[in-house]
C-alpha cells in the first residue's frame, strides 16, 4: 500500500500516476474522503480522552475537600461511554479505509515508460543466438504429445483442462530444471533455499497484494486459506509483522513450489500447452534490501534470473514494463522472454520486479539500522527464477531435431542420468 502521508499531502501526483497505469483516479478521492472521516473521528476521540483525563485530576480535589464527586463521576462515565462508541465506529472506519488504500496500486518508478499496453513496452537487450532450422518448427505441446512425454487428455481426465500429465522422460526433464535451477541460485547465486507451505492465509495475499482486488484469480479453499499463485506469497510474508535487524540486509532466498491460477483471462492459443496452465512449478527468488540499494539489486537479481536462460543456451530478451503494462505492486520490472520458433517471437517466462516499500507496508516489514534507530520498511523484490514449465517448452521448441527427437540442453545432462537426448 501506498503511504498515507503521500496520498494526503500529493493526491495530485498519486492521481497522475493512476491515469498512466490505466487506473480510476477517483480511487484516491474515496480514500481522501474516507480519510476525512477518520482523521475528524480520530480528533474528536482524543478531544474526548483529555476532557476525561483533565476532570479525573478534579476528583482528588474534590474528595480532599470532603465534596460530593457523584456527579463529576457520572459525567465521566457519560464521556467515557461516549469514547467508547466513537472508538468502535472507529474501527470500521478505519476497514474502510484500509479497504480504500488496498486498491490503489503502487506508484511506477520515475524510469518507467509511459505507456497504455504490452506495446509500449521498452527492449533493454537481447541474448543469444536464434536457431534457423531447415524445417518447419512444431509447437512444444505437439512435440511433447508425439514423444509421450506430455499428455493433456489424462491432466483433463483428472481435473479439467489447462491440467497436463508429464511422463517418463518428460517428468524427468520437469524435475531437472527445478534442481538445477534451485542449485544455481543457492550454489551460485547465494540465496538462501526455504520450503514453504504451499497454502496461506488470506493475511498473506493481502500483504503482497493479490488479494483484495484479484481474488478471481486464486483458488480459495475453506478456512479462509488460498494455495499459493507463486512462492511470493508465502515466501514474503516469512518476515510479516517483523523487525528485521538491518545488518543482516539483503536477506535472499529462493522457493520451489507449484503455482495455482485460474487464469480467468486468458484465451486462443495460450490454453494450449504449458503457456497458461491453473496449475505448473516455479522456482521463485525473492529478496528483503535496504531502500536505498533495491534498485541496484533489481538488477543483480534481473541477472540471476538470466543466468538460467543462459546457462540452457536459451535466446531472449530483456523488456522494461511501461506503466500500462506493469503489475498491480510493482514499482518496476523487467520481463525476460525466450524465443518461441514455433510463434517465431519471444514469450515471457519471468518477471523480475522491486515493489519499494508497497508489500513492506501491508505485510508490515521492517529493519532497523542500528538498536537505536527507528523502524524502516524495507524493500522487497522477487523474480522468477524461472517458470519451470514455460522453460520446458521453450526447450522442446529450441531444442526440437528434424526427426522429432530435442535434445537436453549440456547443464541438464547430468539432472538427466545422462540422457543427451528424448526420441
Amino acid at each position: 500500500m501506498l503511504d498515507p502521508k503521500l496520498l494526503r499531502d500529493e493526491p495530485e501526483k498519486v492521481k497522475k500516476s493512476l491515469k498512466n497505469r490505466g487506473y480510476d483516479a477517483s480511487l484516491v478521492d474515496k480514500f481522501t474522503k474516507i480519510d476525512e472521516i477518520w482523521r475528524k473521528a480520530t480528533f474528536d476521540i482524543d478531544h474526548l480522552k483529555a476532557e476525561r483525563n483533565a476532570k479525573s485530576q478534579d476528583i482528588p480535589k474534590l474528595k480532599a475537600a470532603k465534596k460530593d464527586t457523584a456527579a463529576l463521576m457520572a459525567e465521566m462515565k457519560k464521556v467515557s461511554d461516549e469514547i467508547a462508541k466513537k472508538e468502535e465506529k472507529l474501527k470500521d472506519t478505519g476497514k474502510e479505509l484500509n479497504s480504500a488504500s488496498y486498491y490503489i496500486p503502487n506508484i511506477p518508478h520515475e524510469s518507467v515508460p509511459v505507456g497504455k499496453d504490452s506495446s509500449c513496452n521498452v527492449e533493454i537487450r537481447k541474448w543469444g543466438q536464434i536457431r534457423k532450422p531447415s524445417f518447419t518448427p512444431k509447437p512444444h505441446d505437439e512435440i511433447g504429445e508425439k514423444l509421450g512425454i506430455l499428455s493433456a487428455a489424462q491432466g483433463a481426465k483428472i481435473a479439467g483442462s489447462r491440467f497436463t500429465v508429464y511422463r517418463g522422460l518428460g517428468a524427468k526433464l520437469e524435475w531437472a530444471l527445478i534442481n538445477f535451477m534451485r542449485d544455481v541460485q543457492t550454489n551460485e547465486n547465494g540465496y538462501i533455499e526455504v520450503i514453504p507451505p504451499f497454502m496461506t492465509t488470506a493475511e498473506c495475499a493481502v500483504g503482497t497484494g493479490q488479494l483484495p482486488k484479484f481474488e478471481e484469480d486464486l483458488y480459495k479453499c475453506s478456512d479462509n486459506m488460498y494455495l499459493a499463485p507463486t512462492a511470493e506469497v508465502p515466501v514474503t510474508n516469512i518476515h510479516r509483522n517483523e523487525i528485521i535487524d538491518g545488518s543482516k540486509l539483503p536477506i535472499k532466498y529462493v522457493a520451489y513450489t507449484p503455482c495455482f491460477r485460474r487464469e480467468a483471462g486468458s484465451y486462443g492459443k495460450d490454453v494450449k500447452g504449458l503457456i497458461r496452465q491453473h496449475q505448473f512449478n516455479k522456482v521463485e527468488i525473492v529478496k528483503f534490501v535496504e531502500p536505498s540499494t533495491s534498485y541496484q539489486e533489481l538488477e543483480s537479481l534481473t541477472a540471476d534470473a538470466e543466468k538460467i536462460l543462459q546457462k540452457l543456451n536459451l535466446p531472449y530478451r530483456v523488456v522494461m514494463l511501461c506503466t500500462g503494462d506493469l503489475g498491480f505492486s510493482a514499482a518496476k520490472t523487467y520481463d525476460l522472454e525466450v524465443w518461441f520458433p514455433s510463434e517465431n517471437k519471444y514469450r515471457e517466462i519471468s518477471s523480475c520486479s522491486n515493489f519499494e516499500n508497497f508489500q513492506a507496508r501491508r505485510a508490515n516489514i521492517r529493519f532497523k539500522r542500528n538498536q537505536k534507530a527507528k523502524p524502516e520498511y524495507v524493500h522487497t523484490l522477487n523474480g522468477s527464477g524461472l517458470a519451470a514449465g514455460r522453460t520446458f517448452a521453450a526447450i522442446l521448441e529450441n531444442y526440437q531435431q528434424a526427426d522429432g527427437s530435442v535434445m537436453i540442453p549440456e547443464a541438464l545432462v547430468p539432472y538427466m542420468g545422462g540422457a543427451l537426448k528424448i526420441s
